[in-house]
Order: C-alpha cells, then structure tokens, then sequence
C-alpha cells in the first residue's frame, strides 16, 4: 500500500493567536476539499488554542513544536505532552534542528521527548539533519544514523511504523538554498534502509519520512516524486496560505 503523503507547516516563532487564527482561517477556506494529502500545522504555543478551534472538524490537523518529558512538575516555561493532548493536539516536533542548535537539545533529550509524545498519545515527528560541515565532511550518513539510534532507542517496531521522520539538512533551513531532488532522495532512502536493516520490514514500508529546509510551491512538485519522499515539513512558505496550499496542491 502507497504511503499516503503528508504536507506539515512548521510556524515556528511567527503568528500570535490573532494572526494564527487568521491565516487558519484562510486555509480552511483553501482546503476545504482536499482529501488526497494530509495536512498539519505546528504553531507557537500561545496560538495553538484559536488554531485548534478554527480547523476542528476540517481534517487539518494541529501538533505543538516541542514539549517536555515529564508530565508535570516544576518545570517553569515549559508544556508537557499530556498538555498538548488535552489541548486537542494531533502530534508534536521533537528534535527540530533549531531546539537542537539554539537549545541544545542531546540526542538523549529528543528521544525522552518521543518517548513523552508516545506516553501522550502524540504522534512524534523525529527531525533529523546535518550541518554544512559534516556534509562537506562525507558524515551525512553517520550523523543521520548517530540521530536515528539515538531518537528511537527503546521504541517497538509499531511504535517507529506509526512515527514520523523528518529530514532537514541544516545548511537548507530558513537559507532558500534547498537540497537538489536527488541530494533529498538520497538521504531518505539511507534512512529507510537503515530502517530496513534494523527491524521488521512493514516498519520500512510504512513509516513516513518528510523532507524539511526550504521548500516551496516551485520545488515541491520534483521534491515529492521521489519514491522515499513521504511529503514536507515547511517553514516560511508555511505562513502564507497561497503557498502551503500550492505546495500541498503539487504533493
């Protein structure tokens, strides 16, 4: 069975509640018909309520960005993943490159974080990538796999069949430089075989893998028709409604 594409819309720290609540509004609108591609959005936290209310009952669905492991306690700032559910989030981030990079998030951290998501009820959506560096290095494939090991740790085959993947190479986020077709194929299909090489062979065939860093309604189409390109995460483009919905219109 095909795996059923998914275009996901990364606000990021853009859009309070109004202007969340507007431009939610705007995609109802757009995509009310849509029923071929799953679609998602993760706003800022403040904005998640007005979010959730307006795309209730349209198929879009809504995760946080982050979360914390623990359940509760005195954790000030942050959002536990029970929180995020009761909400009436769908999924939530974990390991994004800039909670990596700008928050420092280990290895270690991100898979506390999915193991939270799933302890939630939250679908995780694992972010993986490398630097510039290390791809000018040759280490694309050991920094992925070194992610990949250490985010999934401890989870069961159907728990990693359910998740999400996220490619993002780190040189393409936010740059308008976007990793070439063949660059993103090549990485998603490593991190499929190394999937394959590691557990039972449903868990390959089904779990889906997006590509994040730059992508837009002009690129999205050639991005998409790669066999183990499972859709989009999107960033800027994400936050203007006759984008996204271009991009989900090529997926």
């Amino acid at each position: 069975m095909a795996r059923r594409l998914l275009v996901a819309g990364n606000w990021k720290m853009n859009l309070g509640p109004k202007s969340g609540d507007q431009l939610a509004r705007e995609l109802k609108a757009m995509l009310s018909d849509q029923t071929k591609v799953d679609v998602a959005v993760f706003p800022p936290f403040v904005t998640l309520p007005a979010v959730i209310a307006r795309l209730q009952h349209t198929g879009i669905q809504v995760g946080g960005q982050d979360l914390h492991p623990e359940v509760s306690g005195a954790y000030t700032g942050a959002i536990s993943g029970e929180m995020l559910r009761e909400l009436g989030c769908h999924s939530v981030l974990c390991g994004h490159s800039e909670r990596r990079s700008v928050f420092g998030d280990t290895d270690a951290d991100v898979n506390r974080k999915v193991h939270a998501a799933l302890r939630s009820g939250l679908l995780p959506v694992l972010c993986v990538g490398e630097t510039l560096e290390q791809r000018n290095a040759g280490q694309v494939e050991a920094v992925i796999a070194s992610q990949l090991e250490g985010g999934l740790a401890g989870l069961k085959a159907d728990q990693i069949a359910a998740a999400i993947l996220a490619y993002e190479p780190v040189w393409a986020i936010g740059t308008g430089v976007t990793a070439t077709p063949d660059q993103a194929q090549e990485v998603h299909a490593f991190i499929r075989r190394w999937i394959k090489e590691r557990l039972p062979p449903y868990v390959a065939e089904q779990i889906r893998i997006l590509y994040g860093g730059s992508v837009k309604p002009g690129n999205a189409a050639l991005l998409f028709s790669q066999s183990d390109i499972d859709g989009g995460l999107v960033g800027g483009a994400s936050l203007d409604a006759t984008s996204f919905s271009a991009i989900i219109q090529a997926a």
